[in-house]
This record gives structure tokens, sequence and C-alpha cells, in this order.
């Protein structure tokens, strides 16, 4: 799998998720199976870039390569300005935002709302793709497959990006309109696939190894992109790497491997966002580890009023050893011992065991 002459680790992918997909959590996932992960979306308003949050979502520190920036906007020069921008501060791939559904993005007619408007997309493709081309760095493009269910125009943006020089596409398989809700399809997205020669990725709904498979089959992508399912779950890249592979699935996490992949999750949190802003936007990512799990709903509650970092990770891991000792009172039977005899050491418990 390449983008432009970029070779990919493997075709899974983490979706660019604003407000999830900060460096922390991307290093995360890539560590756990993902081929490829891009930054959540930065602005291409010019008076927003040395702000704090900016700043933050363009942190690749320590990151692996390759470095791909998604950006977002309306105005073609200012879309081609920002590629630029991130270009010089690293970025070797830049992804063009086309299926951000949320309102206050679309009300700007950004993200999803541009497509909409197929004159003004396909000039901020345009523009992008000549910003980048002196300094050889690839351009993908990111969309749905419409802005609703009447007007499904994901195939004719999709040959025009080709024809401009985009690199990839990612089809989400859900009109905007749809937001997050019904089922993702994936007819158009097989018919993007069909039609063009670069790689296409296929996202929405793939929260399981079985349906990535499912989707790589229906649709014949080169990829696919985890967005939602990775939340609180980001071992799932390996899981899924491993069904594709051998069609058998890769044993749960360890809970005591959970507690440590959530725990270095929190430090590093903290050391982007700092004390005060990391206790608090950590709260969401603990939430979705714990969700699923016997009295997660509760620990939530009772975490989201702790106000700094020590008590937070000193939280998280009285919850988990407390399900770990829990699991340790229901035992799997054993063979009665002899007076003195040893006890059959018990395995550690893995997640599954717990829900």
């Amino acid at each position: 799998m390449f983008i432009g002459p970029f070779a990919l680790a493997n075709s899974l992918f983490v979706a660019p998720m604003a407000g999830v997909t900060d460096r922390p959590f991307r290093q995360l996932c890539k560590r756990l199976g993902a081929g490829y992960a891009v930054s959540e979306m930065v602005t291409s308003r010019r008076d927003l870039w040395d702000t704090l949050k900016t700043s933050r979502r363009a942190n690749h520190d320590g990151e692996p390569g390759p470095i791909a920036v998604q950006i977002a906007g309306t105005d073609a020069a200012m879309m081609a300005d920002a590629a630029r921008y991130n270009v010089d501060r690293g970025a070797q791939i830049i992804d063009i935002n086309m299926g951000c559904p949320v309102k206050k993005v679309c009300n700007q007619w950004a993200g999803s709302a541009l497509m909409q408007d197929e004159a003004l997309a396909l000039s901020i493709i345009d523009a992008v793709v000549q910003a980048c081309a002196s300094a050889n760095v690839p351009v993908t493009l990111k969309m749905r497959t419409g802005w609703c269910q009447s007007h499904k125009n994901a195939l004719s943006i999709a040959l025009a990006a080709q024809d401009a020089g985009v690199q990839m596409v990612t089809v989400h398989g859900r009109t905007r309109e749809q937001a997050y809700k019904g089922a993702a399809e994936y007819d158009t997205v097989a018919a993007v696939k069909a039609a063009l020669h670069i790689p296409v990725v296929a996202n929405g709904d793939i929260s399981s190894p079985e349906k990535a498979r499912e989707v790589l089959r229906r649709t014949g992508a080169d990829a696919i992109m985890v967005g939602r399912a990775a939340q609180g779950r980001p071992w799932i890249f390996r899981e899924i790497a491993h069904f594709l592979e051998t069609g058998e699935h890769l044993a749960p996490p360890l809970v005591s491997e959970v507690k440590r992949l959530l725990i270095e999750h929190l430090h590093d949190h903290y050391s982007l966002y700092g004390e005060f802003s990391g206790v608090r936007t950590a709260r969401k990512h603990i939430g979705w580890y714990v969700r699923s799990l016997p009295g997660g709903e509760a620990f939530r509650h009772c975490m989201n009023a702790l106000e700094d970092s020590a008590s937070q990770v000193a939280a998280v891991a009285h919850f988990l050893d407390r399900l770990n000792d829990t699991m340790d009172r229901i035992p799997p039977a054993q063979p009665c011992l002899t007076p003195g005899a040893t006890p059959v050491p018990l395995p550690e418990h893995r997640m599954e065991a717990a829900l």
C-alpha cells in the first residue's frame, strides 16, 4: 500500500476525528497495528494557526512517518496556503477534509458541505495539489457519498480529484444528511473503487474483524479506515490484521495490558495538553475504555469529578486492579488439592471475560 512515495505498514487506517486523533492517540493506534493515521483537521484560517488548539492538533513530535495532516476550509487560496504552511512544518501528506458532517463546519461550507458545490470543491482540490507539487507532497481526499440521499456525487468528485492529481480517496459510506445515523452503505464505495486507478479507502461502521473482511470483499477497496470503533479499543487494528491474515480471532488483551496501555496513554496525553486541560480531555478516553465493563458507568461518573492527573491515574489503576480481583474470586474449576500442595497458577484475565 503506497501513498505517493510512501510505503505503508499495512492497509488498516485510523480515521481523523476532531478531538480524538491527537498525537498520543495516533501513536497508540500505530503501536497496536494501524498502518496509517491522519491528524484531526487543521483550519485553513491563517489567524488561527498560532493558537494553542491548532498547535496541538499539528503536533507530531516523535511520531513515526509518514506525517499526514488534514486541512479544512472553503477558499482555494487559503487552503493552498494552509497546505504550504503545514508542509513547511513537516507534513509529508496533505489530506483535504470533505467529509466532516458537523454543523459548525458545514455552516461555513467546509467539510462535507463542499460536496454541494462541485466547482468550489474542485477548485480547492486543484489549488492544494498545485501548492504541494513543488515539494513532492501527495494530496489525499476524504469525503462522504454525497450531501443527501438524492444527491450522491462521490463518484464524479473522485474522478475529477484523480484527474487533478489526488493520490488517494477515502469514502465514508454515509451522506452528510445521515451524519453518523443509520447504516453505512458500500455500493458507492465499490463504484468509486471500480472507476479509479488510485487507491480507494472504505470507511464507515467497521467495528469488528468480520466487518472489515466483509467491507473489503464488497468494495474491493485497497484499505479500510476505522474511526469510532477504535475509541477505547485501539487494539482493534491488531485484531483485524490477525483475522485477515489467519481467519482466526486474536485473543483479547489481558486486563493488565489494558491497564498499562491506558496509563501510558494518559501520561502521553498530559504531556501534550498539560495538567489542567489534560485531565479534562482525558475523561472521554477513559470513559470509552471502561464503558462496557462491569461498574464502568459508575466509575466514569466518579472519575469525572477528579481534578488532577495523579488522582485520575490512581483511580484508573484501582478500577482495573479491582476488576482483576473480582475475576480472581470466580476462578475456573480446579481439582481438589492434597494438604500442602501448590495450586495450579490461574491464567491472567482477558478483557472478554469481564464483559
